[in-house]
């Protein structure tokens, strides 16, 4: 059964959740901001659902509560951030700072994120890129979890790519996605729901499709997002994120979930940033840009579909409809979140 918490409510649980495994209050902010938001838009697959694992691994050393992300290495128009084992929003937030002032400087920049913890929601950081003026795409990395076109096992992570456009008068064009068919969050959300997967979902051990959810992750791996064309992506991904930068890759980067919670997961993730106003007239982009969401908005649509959207349009409507009347958090994450409160011996009155 769903429950609804208001937006501050839940924010203010998971700042303290944070708070109370060392974290400075401003980091804990930080990282709480980044999981009610992405909770808010309807994402809950990467939102609060993910506060007790962090917390095991926080509370176990394997994510530094005291993490200082540094930059270790940098030019006019990039960087590298080492993110000290500390929890992958801080890396994040601190790579979006970075990356905005250089490309600032130079018109575009690219950062990249090693040694951190699991990012959460890639589109966060590309939103918070956004809605400061700047294009900007996210990928990230993850232990491998997903097959490639005819292989029997998993061969790359189901990395994800985001990508956060800014609207002027709007909110952000914002894409977020897994290069997996699918994340595997959802098929773990499927399975304790107790409801089917479809056949597009995942590879079984004999190298072919399976609807058999409970294989996922020890004999089964995710199928690829369009088969080869997923695969291609997730390289892009790989290569961005670990490969160039100097970061842990495949089969080197930890479980977060399943591994010992003194051992770190050495994620990583890339961003690049574009700055509107130092490449194109920022009122020439607006015009042009509304031009192509005009177009797009008025769309010929199928039977029973009111309007083409943009990428983000749904999650934004959901945001703004949290922001009223709360979230409606659905029974998988109340029980994460229970599990969270349980950890920390904390006691919200929404929660109880």
């Amino acid at each position: 059964m769903n429950r609804t918490v208001a937006i501050d409510d839940l924010r203010e649980f998971v700042e303290s959740a944070f708070s109370s495994t060392g974290l400075e209050q401003a980091s804990a902010a930080i990282a709480a901001d980044a999981l009610v938001t992405t909770d808010s838009m309807g994402v809950f697959t990467h939102g609060t659902k993910l506060l007790s694992g962090y917390l095991k691994k926080l509370k176990g050393g394997g994510y530094r509560p005291d993490a200082k992300p540094v930059i270790k290495r940098e030019g006019p128009g990039w960087a590298v951030i080492d993110g000290d084992s500390g929890l992958g929003q801080l890396g994040g937030h601190m790579a979006v700072e970075v990356g905005i002032h250089k490309a600032r400087q130079v018109g575009i920049s690219y950062v990249g994120l090693i040694n951190t913890g699991h990012i959460g929601a890639a589109g966060y950081f590309a939103t918070l890129a956004a809605r400061a003026g700047l294009i900007c795409m996210v990928t990230g990395n993850d232990i491998p979890s997903v097959a490639a076109p005819g292989s029997r096992k998993a061969v790359l992570g189901s990395n994800p790519i985001a990508y956060g456009i800014p609207v002027s008068g709007s909110d952000p064009i914002l894409l977020d996605m897994a290069t997996a068919a699918v994340a595997g969050g959802k098929v773990y959300a499927a399975q304790q729901r107790g409801e089917p997967i479809p056949p597009t979902w995942l590879i079984g051990p004999d190298g072919h499709p399976t609807t058999d959810g409970s294989l996922y992750p020890e004999h089964a791996a995710l199928a690829p997002m369009a088969a080869h064309k997923g695969y291609g992506f997730g390289l892009w991904c790989e290569i961005l994120s670990a490969i160039l930068p100097g970061g842990h890759s495949t089969w080197q980067v930890g479980s977060w979930i399943f591994d010992p919670p003194s051992r770190p997961s050495w994620h990583n993730a890339s961003m690049i940033f574009m700055d509107v106003a130092t490449i194109a007239p920022p009122d020439e982009f607006d015009d042009r840009l509304q031009v192509l969401i005009r177009e797009i908005h008025s769309a010929p649509t199928a039977t029973d579909v009111d309007q083409v959207l943009l990428p983000g349009e749904r999650e934004w409507e959901h945001r703004r409809k949290a922001q009223v009347e709360g979230i409606a958090l659905p029974a998988d994450v109340l029980a994460k979140l229970t599990e969270a409160a349980n950890l920390v011996e904390l006691s919200p009155t929404w929660l109880t």
